[in-house]
């Protein structure tokens, strides 16, 4: 084949998804590429396309039943203009705001810092999207790093990037950029695949309960079950357990390790757990007994090597162990466990959460530290020109301990004295926190204290896309929980009073619209009064309080 021509057919397969439907967003896509090949050639036919390309804009791809985009356009013009753009990739600020209504959930609440920092992680998180001869990818530094792999590409953050992309209606973007980590770059000399722990196999499941592929799972399955054995061989003990540095679990200089030090961390381990539950679920969808059994084994196997040797009971927390058997001090890494749901329902293990509140826990005034304040050493490691675990406030740890809260509130039926609340607090806190000289930013990691960025002052740390935001607002703070099957299942972790409306729109969900709002009064939508539920503008759903909401979509 020709390479003008195998250029073509992965653009030309955006141009219908799942439902049949045309993606005007993939056709422009599609005449944007065949602007580049022909405007040398003929002038005339670049115009053409131009001009084809321009009107299909007024279709857009915008559902949405309630929401407008006037909202949306006036965050985009303040994030242009405080942009100097000193790196452009596929979609130029110029172009953000269509990019961004064609393919992003419309929000609208009363808290302006949770609002702005929404679109704002979405703004950002186009900046990111870069595409490249073997396909679309997500770069997680928005400047060269030496650590990069080909293209800019890094895998660190890649469980986060897929938790995020889920959500966008152009599902070619985060495809193709799966398709990259599992089949192109593990052909790279070297591959920087495995160079940090990871949660795909988590991650593309998540993926597959909002878009409902069923054939793309059935090519990724046996990718993902070929990379899950080969962290066995690379990083599993003989005691079952899995070893890791914290440099390559993207946390160096923490209060628990080393660069060199194999020590059997909460974090991979949880992973592997959870990967192994995707992988079975997966399994189940094409019946193949063999490998749900193989992955259920080795699930059931992990949870039990976790509980029994990485809980602290006399601290009641999760806990790296050291080669020499000893538990290490508290660190956030503890809370991931609930990011996949590992831990028994009991009180013994709730006990945990009450460190999230703790001042000599995890609390401190700009954000959920990354080891305990309590910890001798916390802070000890560094004047921020490195990259320190050992205490500071980093998105990428924020983000898990939020998902594992979320998860643990709605999941479990045990708690202690943490409740919605204390989420609600903890995200808006996190929200806040997106800010440097009082304007909207996100960078690696920050003073405890006073919010500093301790590599502000360095360009690669801005639009650093190393942790979510976005999902948990649609998932957890709304709480849309995808599920295999036709049932729609939203818990909102918005406590009881605190808004008095809010409402997500335009949600891309198994071929569907969805819109969920709340309106107290009925005033402010004039859709009705309660929580309601519509599917491609038509009711489901409904309750006189904010509380749970269940549907069947056919």
């Amino acid at each position: 084949m020709r390479k003008k021509e195998k250029d073509f057919i992965p653009i030309a397969f955006m141009l219908y998804p799942e439902n049949g439907s045309i993606d005007f967003n993939g056709l422009r896509l599609l005449l944007k590429n065949l602007m580049i090949q022909f405007k040398c050639i003929h002038r005339g036919l670049g115009m053409l396309f131009l001009l084809l390309n321009l009107c299909l804009s007024s279709f857009g791809q915008n559902n949405s039943f309630v929401l407008t985009t006037d909202a949306l356009k006036e965050h985009v013009a303040y994030f242009n203009s405080i942009d100097s753009e000193a790196v452009v990739n596929f979609i130029p600020n110029s172009q953000s705001f269509n990019w961004l209504a064609e393919n992003i959930p419309l929000f609208d609440c009363p808290d302006s810092a949770i609002a702005q920092t929404y679109y704002y992680r979405w703004w950002s998180f186009r900046k990111h999207l870069k595409e490249t001869p073997d396909g679309f990818i997500f770069t997680e530094f928005i400047e060269p790093v030496k650590h990069e792999g080909k293209y800019g590409a890094i895998s660190c953050a890649l469980g986060h990037h897929i938790y995020e992309g889920r959500w966008l209606r152009n599902q070619a973007y985060i495809k193709q950029y799966i398709d990259f980590w599992l089949i192109k770059e593990p052909t790279f000399k070297p591959s920087k695949f495995h160079s940090f722990s990871s949660w795909l196999s988590d991650a593309v499941y998540n993926l597959y309960l909002v878009q409902q592929n069923k054939e793309q799972l059935a090519k990724w399955l046996p990718l993902l079950d070929k990379d899950y054995k080969r962290w066995e061989q690379e990083r599993q003990l003989p005691s079952g357990l899995f070893w890791q540095f914290d440099v390559k679990d993207g946390m160096e200089e923490s209060v628990s390790g080393g660069r060199r030090i194999q020590n059997r961390r909460p974090s991979i381990n949880s992973y592997m757990y959870g990967n192994a539950q995707a992988l079975s679920e997966m399994a189940k969808l094409f019946r193949i007994d063999s490998l749900v059994d193989k992955y259920n084994r080795k699930a059931d196997i992990l949870k039990k090597l976790v509980v029994d040797s990485l809980w602290d009971r006399e601290r009641k927390f999760f806990s790296t162990r050291h080669p020499d058997g000893q538990l290490a001090a508290r660190e956030a890494i503890g809370f991931i466990p609930w990011y996949f749901n590992l831990p028994p329902d009991e009180n013994e293990y709730a006990e945990a959460w009450l460190q999230l509140t703790d001042t000599a826990g995890f609390d401190a005034p700009w954000g959920i530290t990354t080891a305990e304040r309590r910890e001798p050493t916390f802070r000890t490691r560094g004047t921020g020109h490195s990259c320190e675990w050992d205490g500071a406030v980093w998105p990428f740890a924020t983000t898990q301990t939020l998902k594992a809260l979320s998860n643990w509130l709605t999941a479990y039926k045990r708690h202690q004295k943490v409740d919605a609340t204390v989420f609600f607090e903890k995200l808006r806190q996190y929200a806040v926190s997106h800010q440097k000289d009082e304007k909207p930013y996100i960078g690696e990691y920050q003073d405890e204290k006073t919010g500093y960025w301790l590599k502000g002052d360095n360009p690669r740390s801005t639009f650093y896309n190393h942790s979510g935001f976005c999902d948990l607002v649609i998932s957890d703070l709304i709480g849309l929980k995808p599920a295999n099957g036709s049932r729609i299942t939203v818990k909102p972790l918005v406590p009881a009073g605190e808004w008095d409306w809010f409402c997500l729109d335009n949600l891309s969900y198994q071929g569907r619209t969805l819109t969920i709002l709340w309106d107290r009064t009925g005033e402010r939508y004039g859709r009705g009064k309660g929580f309601l539920l519509f599917v491609n503008g038509k009711r489901v759903a409904s309750s006189k309080n904010l509380g749970e909401l269940n549907a069947k979509i056919n």
